[in-house]
């Protein structure tokens, strides 16, 4: 079960010690808090997941909201007994993600803990729990992510409506929480939901919320995704899967600003900054008539179209080192890619974008813990890009060449009269700096490739053009 972070509010020491007792054996770090200091630590916490209440029932309307006005995002459970449970002020309840009957049967518990936790992997994305800084990185120098980074801060500021295109993969979701992270809302929920992943029934409920007994199954009222962004974000990914029915009722809150939950006549404003995103071509959908006119051009205020890998194919060197940092973040291990083998990821079309990408990495992690990937490691549809030896070897050749004049131009100050060799006095310099390379690494073969940046069957090839193979000294290991 993924940890959560759970903030306990009681002051009765009995209940509050087995609650505690219980939920350390689960291995949940648990912070406890009495009814009258817990609200401090909205200054020095961001957030819980989940805040555990046991208190009179008289006192807890009172409790219950201060709590959600501290902690805007928890889940809220309490903690009462068997005469309790039914006089819960419907003020009370609408707040509330579940109520447990004290004393509590692991069962019970253990379902309402599964709860939250689907509840808290909804609202990071589905993705566990990553670190802010890593959402919000758009990693690259190529023109077209620097002209996105341009149409993030031009729009951040204002509360219009953006609707973000692009392939599936390319980081939509990223920029999304970018134009969050960058808008007076950042201290506010951001909130994804994935519109094409929630069955079609199920949609306008997880979206509007409903009451308790709006439908079978429906055992308590349920707040709405668009109730959980108050004041922040709304981001919905893949709106153009989202059914017609759905879409008129969308329509209806960007213009309106307000909507009521299923089975509910109230009408509850809203203030909420809607992102929308989608990988089809909506004018398309428009034409086969699965997509509303009216939406779109709602929707379409802003766009933002993110590109597509293989247009910025330079900026894969930076994103494998942003990937690995993730992974390193989240304690899932390491890897470290040598330039050849990134050369090699920059020939492939990446049709699955970054996300393809980031399973790349993963993998080569898993395959070569802590280790160094050269290009003939990669996965075998990525040896079609390797080629021949020959061809790595010019590509290296060229590269070492530019190093080589590079260090020319601070040794040489001036081409002799009598005009110079250019091509045998690069050979001799390459020796030189190969045969340094073997002395500081004792010889051995492969740490001097390494250090000269090279393929050891490169240098290898290299020792016997210059007979350096020859030297007592050298290892090939």
């Amino acid at each position: 079960m993924a940890e959560l972070r759970i903030l306990l509010i009681d002051s009765i020491a009995d209940r509050c010690q087995q609650v505690k007792t219980i939920l350390n054996f689960l291995e949940f770090d648990v912070v406890h808090s009495d009814t009258d200091s817990y609200k401090n630590l909205a200054e020095t916490v961001d957030t819980f997941d989940m805040i555990l209440i046991g208190e009179a029932v008289e006192k807890l309307a009172v409790v219950v909201k201060a709590a959600r006005d501290a902690f805007s995002e928890s889940a809220i459970v309490l903690l009462v007994d068997e005469s309790g449970k039914g006089q819960l002020p419907t003020a009370v309840s609408e707040l509330v993600f579940d109520v447990l009957e004290w004393p509590v049967n692991y069962p019970v518990l253990k379902k309402c803990l599964q709860g939250v936790r689907q509840l808290v992997e909804k609202n990071r994305g589905g993705v566990g729990h990553r670190s802010v800084e890593l959402f919000r990185s758009l990693g690259g120098n190529s023109s077209c992510i620097q002209q996105v980074r341009k149409l993030i801060q031009q729009v951040a500021g204002s509360d219009a409506t953006v609707l973000i295109l692009g392939e599936s993969g390319t980081g939509k979701e990223v920029v999304a929480r970018n134009l969050h992270y960058n808008s007076s809302r950042r201290n506010k929920p951001f909130v994804p939901v994935n519109c094409g992943a929630i069955p079609a029934e199920l949609l306008e409920s997880e979206l509007f919320g409903h009451e308790k007994g709006a439908f079978t199954g429906a055992l308590n009222s349920r707040q709405g995704r668009f109730e959980m962004a108050e004041g922040g974000s709304l981001f919905l990914d893949e709106i153009g899967d989202m059914p017609l029915a759905m879409q008129v009722k969308i329509l209806r809150v960007l213009q309106e600003r307000s909507f009521e939950r299923v089975g509910s006549n109230k009408t509850i404003e809203c203030n909420v900054r809607v992102i929308a995103a989608t990988h089809r071509d909506l004018e398309e959908e428009i034409s086969q008539n699965r997509f509303r006119e009216d939406l779109f051009y709602r929707l379409n205020v802003f766009p933002i179209e993110v590109p597509p890998m293989r247009k910025r194919v330079e900026d894969i060197p930076v994103l494998v080192a942003d990937l690995i940092s993730r992974l390193e973040n989240e304690k899932r291990g390491s890897v470290r890619l040598t330039s050849s083998a990134k050369q090699v990821l920059q020939l492939h079309n990446w049709p699955g974008n970054v996300r393809e990408l980031a399973n790349l990495i993963e993998r080569l992690a898993i395959l070569h813990p802590y280790g160094v990937v050269d290009a003939g490691d990669l996965p075998e549809k990525f040896l079609q890009y390797v080629g021949s030896e020959a061809n790595f070897q010019a590509e290296q050749g060229v590269e070492l060449e530019n190093e080589l004049r590079a260090h020319m131009d601070v040794q040489l100050n001036r081409i002799p009269e009598n005009g110079i060799d250019l091509k045998e006095h690069l050979s001799e310099l390459e020796r030189n700096l190969i045969k340094q390379a073997l002395q500081e690494c004792d010889g051995v073969v492969a740490h001097a490739a390494k250090r000269l940046k090279m393929r050891r069957t490169t240098l290898v090839e290299k020792l016997r053009k210059y007979e350096l193979q020859r030297g007592d000294e050298v290892s090939t290991v």
